[in-house]
Order: C-alpha cells, then structure tokens, then sequence
C-alpha cells in the first residue's frame, strides 16, 4: 500500500478480507458504517523505524477484529496521519481526525515527545486516549482522566530491571558514560541510572545529552573511548541506537557493559544496522517478548508473521496492545461512551499481551519491565526469573566484529 504523508485509511488495505468476514459475521457488520479509530503516527523522520511496525501492530489487530465482526458489529477502519515526528503538526492532526475526519475514538502516537501535546487535544475533546508508547511522568501529571498507557512500566520505573542487575554484580562496574538523546523517554530513565549507580560508588566519567536530529556520533563516540567507562548508559529511541553503536565500532570502543533503552528492541533493522553478531550482550528494558505465555499472545506473533513476513517487534506488540486496551473498554460498556469506557478501565484489569493490565487514577500502569539482553542472536529475557527465557545474562561484551 502507497503512503501518502497526509492520510490513509488502513482498512483499505484490507478491503477484500473485511468483505468476506462481514459476510460470515454479524449481518450488521456488513451494513453499518465503519467505525473509525484515528492516530497520528511518526512514519517520516527520525522515528519513523518506531512507527512502521508500530502501524503494522494496529493493521493485525484490525484484520483480527473484522474477521470475527468487527467492534459493536461495525467494521474497524483506522484514519491515518503522518506528522514526521513533529509536535506542531502531531497537534494539528489529531484536531484535523476529530473536526474533520470525525473518528469515532482515537489512539495515542510513538514517544513522550509526540504524545505529551496529542494527548492535551484528546483531553480538551473530551476523548478517550491510550498510548502504545511515551511513558514521561509529564504526560500523567495533568489531571487527565481518559489517559491510559499500554504498558507494563513508565519512564519512572524503566531504569530498575537494569539498575537491579548492576546492584546485583558481585563486581560492579567501577566507572560509567551516560548520554542520551533529548527527549523525556530518555532523558529520565538515564538520569535515574546515573543517580543510583552514583549512589552505589560508580564514578560518572562522561555526560552527554543531544538533539533529536543529530546524526553523527563520532566526537560523542571518541569522547567516551577516552573516558575508559566500564559501563555505558545510552538513552535512545531508535536510529540513534544503531547509530550510536556504529560510531564507537569506527573509533574501536567496546563497552564491557552497553545498555540501550528502546533500540535494541527492534529486531528486524537493529541486527542488520549494527551487525547481528555484534548484539551479542548488549542489554536493554521492553514490555514483552514472542514468547510469553499471556493468551494470545501467540496468535499475535503467528498474525503478524504471516501477514508482514517478518517478525513482530516490541512497537508492535505496545500497538497491538493498546488496541486490546481499546477493544475490551469498549466491548465491555457496549457503546461510543468515552467517559463511561474511561471508568470502566480505571475500575478493572484487563488481559493482553504483555501481560495483566491495570491502572491508577492518572491511567499509570501497576507494573514493571522485563530486562533483555542479546544473546546467541535473539533477544532474551534475563530478569524477573518468572519471565526469563535463558538461564542468565551474559556479564561481559565481546569485541565488536570487525
């Protein structure tokens, strides 16, 4: 399907399978008008590896949904804008899906960047809103009351699956390197490492924040190979992760620990940007894995494969999952009431695929992410032990192949 930067309806797409699951379902899903779910999603510009496999998480879900009627009898369309990952024009598109394109709900965007200002458009038209990712403490201090994030943990709570192992060491890393790019994802759980590694006597040798446009690391890179850190922290999003790690394989640095928030999870371009034998020990923190054992899970992973011929990254499991957020509300208060499938989601917990999720008064999810790690080429989780899927995490980082 063509991309127009504008808008698109993904239901398009799918026209000939709809079809022939109205037939088969209710007959009312077949004659009533589509029920259309609106976004704005970053699928130019630098988050735009976030954002394709984000979408592609909402298109199997769409597939999944019409196929056994579609939701409250209607078919599922979604009205799609692209904003380039800007916060001017994520602002204008989401007014533009509610006053023009007149969707019936909408669902949040990728970064706390983009979702801060989006999700202030949802509050003031009195629209429902869950994000599938951008979980900066600033977006839930606001007094929102449709406001839900769809995933296990925020940005408050992502450093400790990391800062536990480290604690954990029986030799800890005598020195550290932080940088990050500038952005609320990244810049809090960073800071958060730092001030816990300082606590437990690892020195900060280099810190580094920088733009979201910033495209070469080489000084970032040498900056850091002088410094000699033990450990580096890099608070990415997504192509500065790759980038990143290319810039220090150019200068001849391995970092004995690399810990990388958000970009590691991409399993379909991180391998292949930095090569896939050099993933080997490199950690990060997500909210689910492929093989996890939540129900249905596995039809996820299955639907994803067979429609995309790939697999399903961690942005598309966090669409997937805020769209089961949205379909149990809704299902459950059986009508288009934003406030009342609001209340109901405040009061009960819902089942998806990263797990049980339930939420407090400023829609901030009870839970907390899953350590991961490469290892043997596959992104595995070494922390809780009731999660994991190896016996333990690798201490060290082999040199990177030249």
């Amino acid at each position: 399907m063509t991309i127009d930067r504008r808008s698109f309806l993904i239901g398009a797409s799918l026209l000939p399978l709809v079809t022939a699951c109205g037939a088969s379902g209710s007959s009312s899903s077949s004659t009533a008008a589509p029920l259309k779910i609106g976004a704005s999603l970053p699928l130019t510009g630098p988050a735009a590896d976030v954002a394709d496999p984000g979408y592609k998480g909402y298109q199997v879900w769409q597939s999944q949904i019409n196929a056994r009627g579609g939701l409250l009898g209607r078919k599922v369309e979604f009205v799609i804008l692209d904003d380039g990952f800007d916060q001017n024009t994520v602002v204008s598109n989401y007014n533009r899906l509610i006053s023009q394109d007149r969707v019936d709900l909408l669902i949040g965007t990728f970064s706390s960047f983009l979702n801060l200002p989006a999700s202030t458009v949802a509050d003031r038209n009195r629209m429902l809103y869950i994000e599938p990712s951008g979980g900066a403490a600033d977006i839930f201090s606001r007094g929102h009351t449709r406001l839900f994030f769809s995933q296990p943990g925020t940005t408050d709570t992502a450093h400790r699956p990391f800062a536990g192992y480290v604690e954990g060491l029986k030799e800890r890393p005598a020195t550290a390197a932080y940088l990050h790019q500038d952005d609320p994802s990244t810049d809090v759980p960073v800071q958060n490492l730092r001030k816990t590694f300082e606590g437990l006597g690892i020195k900060t040798v280099y810190g580094q924040k920088y733009p979201p446009d910033t495209k070469n690391f080489d000084a970032i890179a040498n900056a850091i190979r002088q410094a000699d850190p033990a450990l580096v922290v890099h608070g990415a999003l997504e192509l500065d992760g790759a980038a990143v790690v290319q810039a220090m394989q150019r200068v001849g640095f391995t970092p004995p620990i690399l810990y990388q928030t958000r970009a590691p999870s991409s399993v379909n371009t991180y391998p292949k940007a930095i090569g896939a034998t050099n993933t080997e020990a490199i950690f990060t923190a997500g909210s689910w894995h492929p093989a996890a054992k939540y129900p249905g899970n596995a039809e996820f992973v299955a639907d994803y494969r067979k429609q995309f011929s790939q697999e399903p990254s961690e942005d598309a499991a966090n669409s997937y999952t805020a769209v089961q957020v949205l379909q149990a509300g809704v299902q459950a208060v059986g009508k288009l009431d934003q406030d009342a499938i609001a209340a109901w989601l405040h009061a009960n917990q819902v089942d998806t695929i990263v797990g049980p999720l339930k939420w407090d008064k400023r829609g901030v999810p009870d839970g907390s992410l899953l350590l991961m790690q490469w290892q043997g080429g596959k992104l595995e989780v070494v922390a809780p032990a009731s999660a994991a899927t190896v016996p333990s995490a690798i201490a060290a980082k082999p040199n990177w192949a030249t």
